[in-house]
Order: C-alpha cells, then structure tokens, then sequence
C-alpha cells in the first residue's frame, strides 16, 4: 500500500518544489527525512522515481504550519532534498521557495485574505528571520497572472514583494562570522559573510576565471572546483559551522566587474553546481557584501548613491535586483531591511505518493 500526503507543487521565484503543511509530516527529522527522499525520488540523478527536477533548484520543499511567534503568522520550514544521493539538509533556507510561500499559505487556508493584496508575515525557521510577503489577493483568491518577469523564468506573473528584516547572522549570529571582512585561505583571499545565507565570497580572477562563464562551463570545470570544495570546507570550519563536507552551508559566490549595467556580476554555487540564475537569500548577502567596507568586493562593484539602495546583480540568465535599507555606523554595515520582487505559480494540488513502509499509517 501507498500513503498519500496532500500537498501543491509550486514554482517560487526560479525554483520548484512541493509545499506540504506541516501537520501533515511526521515530526521527527529522521522519519521526515525518508518522506521527503522518498517524495522527491532523491538517490537518482533524474528523480525518477519521485516528483523531484533532478537539480538543486527542483529539488527543495517547503513546510508551512500556523506561528506560535508574536509577529509571524506562518511558520515556514525549508529542506533541500539531494538528487544523485538519498539526503536531506535542512539546514540553509531558500529565499526563491520562500516567494510560493505566501500565496501557499493562502491556499491551504493558513492566513485568509485581505482586501486586493494581503501581506502574509513568515517566519523561517531555518535562520529565525522575518519576511512580510505582499502577495496580490484580488476578490479574495491569489492572483497568479500579472505583468511582473524575473529573469530566470519564462513569461509574466503576478508581483510577490518579499521584505526581510533579522537577517544579519542568520547562522552564526555575526555579520563577519570570522571577525574579518577578509580572510585569506589557501592562499585566497575571501569574505565570510553571513546574512540571509551564510556564504564565502572571492573574486573569479583569484581562481582564473573571469566571471562571465556559463553555469555549464563552470560545472565541467574540474581544476576549480578542487580548489573550491576545500576552500569552502576550511570556512565553514573557521565561521563557526563545523564540518560542512556534507552540507550545502555555506555556499560559494564568485564575483567579478559588471557588464551589463549592474552593481556586480556573480556567480553563485549550491555548493557543488553552479545556480542557473541566482539565490534570493544569496543576493540579499552578495549585495551586503558588496555595501559592507573592507570585502573582496571593494573597488569592483559598482553601488548607485541613492539610499535605499537598489542593487542589480549580474547572473547567468539575467540579473536579480534587491533594494537595501543599510547604514554605515561607525564604519559597520548596519542593514535595516532588503526587499526584492518575485513570482510565484501554482502548478498542480493534490497529494504525493509514497511507499507505505516509507511511514507506516501506525507511525503517524
């Protein structure tokens, strides 16, 4: 016999994945993590056998329950689901996902709507950070069709307005995890940074790339990645994090002179591939990086003078903009907020089938 487990597959922002409610998992993580290898297919590079896209950015989830916390009304809860290996980390977040949030929750009845737009306050649970989602509810029901387009994402859809706020420190409780804005390891120097995602930051040309290279050409480069992977190894030991040879914390970013009008181009690994656009959670923290005195990214980014201050990262597909409420107090960056836009869509709701022995009904 199958178990049958309700849930929407959404697309949020660049990314794709099943949004269950959390009452409808098991609670502890060890049962949990089955479900979800079993849901997603992962332990195959194609997902085969499951509902997973056979890449890091179809391969993720979200669980939503009602917030016990004072301000937030959700509770949103992220997994990143391996593909080629039947593994579960539930330790980053995903701000692309985080865009399907809010319209989810009005889905599953989580937060009822309000007037012709609604703004659903989440809490994630993964870096315990708010975000107000403005999510366009006219006549009461979420509104899908509009002309907002991010790059990344073929045709148009309605505008989700993201605001964070308590992102600085979301995993180790410091802006510069090291007390450093640069560090230099293995003879490279780097910024460990942490906000929204804690990330390690070095420049393309200290690897001798130039920033502009194709996600493909990136992932078939074998001589950079042995020379990342341990780099990124040692960060993680130093920010804090412990031994993240299996964890996709911290991820890796590559930056490099805009050239298409932008304040930075960038690249932005998962940590074992290249993302085919770029990370919501990443850009919020690559844009600080570039705002924050004394990174790897002085002297190359380009930051307009306005305040707040949009800033336009330069991607593989394209570019993604975040708007950064910040001061420079004392000679520290100070971020107040980050706000963006992104789209979400509703692809199909119903239920996800798994092998009975996966969770027996008895263990529910």
């Amino acid at each position: 016999m199958q178990r049958d487990i309700p849930c929407l597959l959404m697309r949020g922002g660049t990314s794709r994945g099943p949004y269950f409610k959390g009452a409808d998992l098991p609670v502890d993580r060890e049962t949990l993590a089955r479900v979800l290898i079993a849901a997603m297919g992962a332990g195959s590079p194609l997902q085969v056998d499951g509902i997973g896209g056979s890449r890091p950015t179809t391969s993720k989830v979200a669980m939503l329950s009602p917030s016990d916390d004072d301000w937030a009304q959700v509770d949103y809860f992220f997994a990143q689901v391996h593909a080629e290996k039947a593994e579960v980390d539930f330790s980053p977040s995903c701000g692309n996902i985080l865009a399907g949030v809010g319209p989810a929750a009005l889905e599953m009845g989580l937060v009822t709507p309000e007037g012709e737009e609604t703004r659903v306050r989440i809490r994630n649970v993964n870096t315990s950070s708010r975000i107000e989602a403005v999510v366009q509810t006219p006549g009461g029901a979420v509104r899908y069709d509009g002309d907002a387009r991010i790059d990344g994402v073929p045709g148009t859809a309605a505008p989700v307005i993201l605001n964070f706020m308590d992102v600085v420190g979301s995993k180790t409780g410091a802006l510069f995890p090291t007390g450093n804005p640069v560090d230099v390891i293995d003879g490279i120097a780097v910024t460990c940074i942490d906000v929204a995602m804690p990330m390690v930051i070095a420049r393309a040309e200290s690897f001798g790339l130039t920033g502009a290279e194709s996600c493909e050409d990136l992932d078939e480069n074998k001589a950079f990645f042995e020379r990342m992977e341990p780099l990124r190894i040692k960060a993680g030991e130093v920010m804090g994090l412990g031994d993240v040879s299996q964890s996709v914390v911290p991820k890796f970013g590559l930056l490099a002179p805009p050239r298409a009008g932008g304040a930075i181009a960038a690249r932005y690994f998962m940590p074992w591939n290249c993302h085919p656009s770029y990370a919501v959670t990443g850009s919020i923290c690559t844009g600080s990086c570039l705002l924050a005195p004394g990174t790897v990214a002085e002297g190359l980014a380009v930051i307009p003078p306005e305040h707040p201050t949009p800033v336009k990262i330069e991607h593989p597909s394209g570019s993604i903009d975040v708007v950064f409420d910040y001061e420079i107090v004392d000679g520290r960056f100070k971020l107040n907020s980050a706000g963006l836009l992104r789209t979400a869509r509703k692809l199909f709701a119903g239920a996800v089938s798994i092998p009975g022995d996966v969770w027996p009904e008895k263990a529910a």
